[in-house]
């Protein structure tokens, strides 16, 4: 079985391509008790509101988190781990999951 570093991956910090071709231009949404919510500055930099005002993390234009620092499948690093939402919680290395986010951004599964 390969090794999953999340590291040295990142595919789930960016907006899938099925979202996309839906037309979903938010990824990941943010809990009401998220640990995020406690830090005003965060919150300022990172969280966006939909149409229906629900609260998103914000993405760059690429589709990539803007709490992520360096390139998919590279080197990479959360700003907000330990501040992070429910969802990227949720996704665990190695996992199935973790599998599809990984064949989405064509990295070795």
């Amino acid at each position: 079985m390969p090794y999953y570093d999340c590291l040295s991956c990142g595919a789930c910090c960016q907006n899938t391509p099925e979202n996309i071709a839906e037309g979903f231009s938010h990824y990941i949404e943010i809990d009401p008790a998220a640990p995020l919510w406690r830090r005003p500055d965060l919150v300022r930099k990172l969280v966006v509101r939909d149409d229906e005002g629900t609260a998103h993390l914000r993405l760059h234009p690429d589709g990539r988190c803007v709490a992520l620092r360096g390139r998919i499948g590279g080197r990479v690093r959360c700003e907000i781990y330990r501040e992070r939402p429910m969802p990227c919680r949720s996704v665990e290395a190695g996992s199935a999951l973790c599998q599809g986010y990984r064949r989405g951004r064509g990295l070795r599964v």
